[in-house]
């Protein structure tokens, strides 16, 4: 199994932070890669349970993912599982994530670790799609 961690700073405090992570208004403004809208979801990691996103570019295709979210202890982390549905709405493997924040002298720092991806290659894939919507994060967090 292959694992991917990635780290960003943001200047501001890591309880402003978390809410960008964990609540739904403010998730929805960040979450999928750039030229993607989220039109249907579930999105909520301010608490435990089932969560789901249907992401699609801009050529109307459409991608959902969904998981259980196993802990929030706020204002430090959230934990959930990850799988990828197929074109007849059959999840896929799973893998785990977690959101974690940290306060840094500029602020705080998300620190994301997606575990069991399976190959180098999904590991790439999800490594692209992560780093992506952080630039989103970033743009848009205030």
């Amino acid at each position: 199994m292959t694992d991917l961690r990635l780290e960003r700073d943001f200047s501001v405090t890591p309880d402003r932070l978390f809410k960008w992570i964990s609540t739904p208004e403010k998730l929805l403004k960040w979450w999928g890669p750039e030229g993607m809208d989220v039109p249907v979801h579930e999105l909520d990691f301010s608490r435990t349970g089932p969560w789901f996103s249907i992401m699609r570019n801009g050529e109307g295709q459409q991608f959902k993912v969904s998981g259980h979210v196993t802990h929030v202890d706020a204002p430090t982390s959230v934990g959930f599982t990850w799988g990828w549905h197929d074109e007849n709405d059959q999840r896929d493997s799973e893998s785990h994530v977690t959101f974690t924040v940290v306060a840094n002298d500029s602020g705080a720092r998300l620190v994301i670790d997606h575990r069991e991806l399976g190959d180098d290659d999904i590991s790439a894939r999800h490594e692209q799609g992560w780093t992506s919507s952080l630039r989103k994060l970033a743009a848009n967090i205030t």
